[in-house]
């Protein structure tokens, strides 16, 4: 069963990347299930999710190391380093560790825009106003693989239709859009009626967030 699943996005398409190809490619998996980018950057529109524990592959991962293009099925984008996973002599390892310690091992690839996918509509303004807190594996890395990312919700299917039927404005944040992830205190939450969570527009992806722990819960795809 094809589990990547492919998002419609008018125009959007891959940019042109540029990798040896003497480089050995090196299997992967997510940690979480993982928005797939245009381009390096939680600025570009997401154009595929990566479920989690599915096989990817590993073409390479930006100078910075923080973003790496991956191919599922084929199909080509860009996920964000501190959520993939690969094997390194029989033990799990989160990519920018391995990176970090075997910088050779992983090859470094270049986004150049020839396709036209662009950032997101504002994204693009220098509007980015604070950071996502973490996730499954997070900015923490030393800290292990299997962390837990706090409860998801399984909302009922009129709590989503009522997200999607009142957007709100988005904000841009550094990171990648994951549930576990928390969202700071200076981005305002909406309410949903009659429900416990409430939501927010975070780098153009509608999600739920637990205002208590203001941890996102649940991601409407």
């Amino acid at each position: 069963m094809k589990r990547f699943m492919i998002l419609a996005a008018a125009g959007a398409s891959f940019a042109a990347l540029s990798v040896s190809p003497s480089l050995a490619q090196t299997a992967i998996s997510s940690t979480t299930d993982l928005n797939v980018r245009a381009g390096p950057g939680s600025n570009f529109p997401i154009v595929g999710v990566l479920p989690t524990g599915d096989a990817a592959t590993l073409d390479g991962c930006n100078d910075a190391g923080d973003w790496c293009r991956v191919t599922v099925e084929g199909t080509q984008g860009w996920a964000s380093a501190q959520y993939l996973t690969t094997e390194v002599e029989g033990e799990t390892v989160v990519v920018v560790q391995r990176r970090q310690a075997a910088p050779e091992s992983i090859p470094v690839v270049t986004y150049e825009d020839e396709g036209g996918a662009g950032e997101l509509a504002g994204a693009a303004t220098g509007a980015t106003i604070g950071a996502l807190v973490g996730g499954p594996v997070g900015a923490a890395v030393g800290g292990g693989i299997g962390l837990v990312a706090g409860a998801a919700a399984n909302p009922p299917e009129p709590r989503i239709e009522y997200v999607r039927s009142n957007p709100v404005d988005p904000v841009y944040l550094e990171g990648e859009t994951v549930v576990g992830a928390g969202i700071p205190e200076n981005v305002s939450l909406a309410a949903i009626p009659e429900y416990e969570y409430q939501y927010a527009n975070v780098n153009g992806q509608q999600v739920l967030v637990d205002p208590t722990t203001r941890q996102i819960v649940y991601i409407v795809r």
